[in-house]
């Protein structure tokens, strides 16, 4: 199966599809109403976008009506415009952050497909092709996205992954879709995408918020990779808590940043998490830091 090959959009819930894509491991859903689909992330590239466009056709179960971002990165974004393209000027829904964010996110990484290393990726050409279409239709807090006979909730939890996560609740088929601020993927060996943008010391309260929405029988989609069950999350929230406050220890006995992840146990590969060392670092506040003697 090559790298842009779909594994076919599966039934989790009732009305409830994931389809999970071999580039990334990326996850995109659809979640089914009188009104039609909701599209929940749209892929790397307008040409990926298109290929679930056709599957999403396959399934049979209606037009998209609308479409979610749970974050502002290419992976989850770049399709957009090929679902305008296909569905019309559908609204599409994100963080009022992550929304403000996606024309600028989505320039770093084409910039970053253009240096002479990544020249030869396969990718290169289709994602420098894409136009960057950013969210329309944002909130703040919490809303509620009506599909007919089913009503939707959109929630930030607070940030993780980025500043601007949202969860996608649909209460009466008990699934979450958690979009990156919960890992299952083995590309990734199963560690939580601690990037440059990340917020490592609040990641562990804003996973709570997102215990809280789920039950023992609960369905939780991550945004790459399998679904998963409560447990998994309270058990990766466990995780990335003891990174949290293993950044806090360090910080506060005065163990330089350079000099951190050689200085303590981590519940993940170290390197995997240089960025979240750096960014803990710079967000703790100057109270919970003391500086190394010289």
């Amino acid at each position: 199966m090559g790298e842009g090959a779909s594994r076919g959009f599966r039934e989790v819930a009732d009305r409830v599809w994931v389809a999970r894509y071999d580039w990334f491991d990326v996850n995109v859903t659809l979640i089914g109403g009188d009104h039609g689909l909701l599209a929940v992330d749209t892929h790397a590239s307008a040409r990926a976008a298109r290929a679930v466009i056709e599957d999403v056709r396959r399934l049979g179960a209606g037009p998209v009506v609308g479409v979610v971002n749970t974050h502002e990165h290419f992976d989850h974004t770049f399709g957009n415009g090929a679902f305008r393209a296909a569905y019309g000027a559908v609204p599409i829904h994100a963080h009022e952050v992550a929304a403000e964010r996606t024309v600028p996110a989505g320039e770093r990484i084409k910039a970053l497909y253009d240096e002479p290393d990544n020249r030869g990726d396969p990718h290169r050409e289709e994602v420098q092709a894409t136009e960057i279409v950013a969210a329309d239709t944002t909130f703040s807090s919490a809303v509620v996205v009506e599909l007919g006979d089913r009503q939707v909730e959109l929630v930030h939890p607070g940030r993780g992954h980025t500043a601007g996560d949202l969860v996608v609740r649909v209460p009466d088929a008990d699934v979450v879709l958690a979009g990156d601020l919960v890992e299952e993927s083995m590309l990734r060996k199963g560690v939580p995408g601690f990037g440059p943008d990340c917020f490592p010391m609040e990641w562990p309260l804003t996973l709570d918020i997102v215990l809280g929405l789920s039950g023992a029988a609960t369905v939780v989609v991550p945004g790459h990779g399998a679904p998963v069950d409560r447990d998994f999350v309270e058990e990766q929230r466990n995780a990335i808590g003891v990174v949290a406050e293993t950044i806090r220890d360090l910080a506060g006995r005065g163990v330089p940043v350079d000099e951190a992840l050689a200085a303590a146990e981590w519940p993940y590969p170290r390197e995997e998490l240089e960025q979240a060392v750096r960014r803990g670092y710079e967000q703790l506040p100057r109270s919970q830091k003391r500086l190394p003697l010289v």
